[in-house]
């Protein structure tokens, strides 16, 4: 058995559940009734049939409205490893340090065509660094009280998901004088990140070796995975960037969050509309056990 859960970034009505079943059944796959995670906000609606052809029937059919598709049995995970710019925070990093250095479009437009698989990682890394040289060491502090802000439901999710006793790992191809203190501040329990190299109080234009690439991503999947002594279906991992594709396809739930062309047509599942708490419908939490909420 399957479940799809629909989570509305606003308001999701009995018709819509009502018009998701009637489409479930039109693909082939048999609804079993629909069950109310938070009203007027999400809902799980159970199918026997084909996960693919209910995915394509349903998503895009709704305004505002995010679906995921996956097995019923083990949607809760025990694993959720994250990628962290414009997945974790809302802003890119270096495109915000670039513009205290005021060469933003330059980098920004570099940040872009790597996020969007048209340029190798570390290459494109090492390049808008090495731009960066000069920049005063204290400019990383100003840019992360200025400019670095939480994305929302990021609180919520990971710190749901720890208290229930799921390990939380953030994994990210920027830099730790940003990652340690979003992980810290979001609550992850492990923080994985390139480190910049600086000298006499100013940026050298060089990253640490060795880089945190798409494949240290994915190493990182598999590792925490043994470590845990859990197969994949256990694991849930979100980003947005091509260099998040590899660490994506290991994750029995891969998530695209707000993500490019190239993310959001291989992931097993999409968001577009929701926040981050959007993951914690999927898992089946309805908002009552969500932990960092005020």
């Amino acid at each position: 058995m399957f479940i799809a859960t629909l989570i509305a970034s606003d308001s999701l009505t009995a018709g819509d559940s009502s018009a998701a079943a009637d489409r479930l059944a039109a693909a082939g796959c048999a609804p079993s009734g629909t069950s109310w995670l938070d009203a007027d906000r999400a809902a799980d609606i159970g199918f026997a049939g084909d996960p693919a052809a209910a995915r394509s029937a349903l998503e895009h059919a709704f305004a505002g409205v995010d679906i995921i598709v996956q097995p019923v049995v083990g949607r809760e995970k025990a694993l959720l490893i994250a990628d962290m710019d414009s997945t974790m925070i809302t802003v890119e990093c270096i495109d915000e340090l670039a513009d205290y250095a005021g060469i933003k479009p330059q980098v920004a437009a570099v940040t872009e065509a790597a996020m969007r698989g048209e340029l190798d990682f570390a290459a494109a890394l090492d390049a808008r660094v090495a731009l960066l040289a000069g920049l005063a060491d204290d400019v990383i502090d100003r840019c992360l009280v200025e400019r670095v802000r939480i994305m929302p439901g990021a609180v919520a999710l990971v710190r749901t998901m720890k208290a229930r006793g799921c390990r939380t790992v953030l994994v990210s191809g920027g830099f730790t004088r940003f990652a340690g203190p979003v992980g810290e501040r979001i609550g992850f329990d492990r923080v994985i990140a390139n480190e910049l190299l600086i000298a006499d109080g100013r940026l050298t234009g060089a990253v640490a070796r060795p880089i945190v690439d798409s494949g240290t991503k994915a190493r990182t999947v598999v590792e925490e995975r043994a470590s845990l002594g859990i197969d994949a279906a256990a694991t849930m991992v979100v980003g947005d960037g091509a260099n998040d594709l590899a660490m994506i396809a290991l994750a029995g739930l891969g998530v695209a969050y707000r993500a490019k062309p190239i993310v959001a047509a291989a992931a097993g599942a999409r968001i577009d509309h929701g926040d981050l708490s959007t993951l914690l419908y999927a898992q089946g939490i309805c908002r009552a056990d969500w932990a960092g909420v005020g």
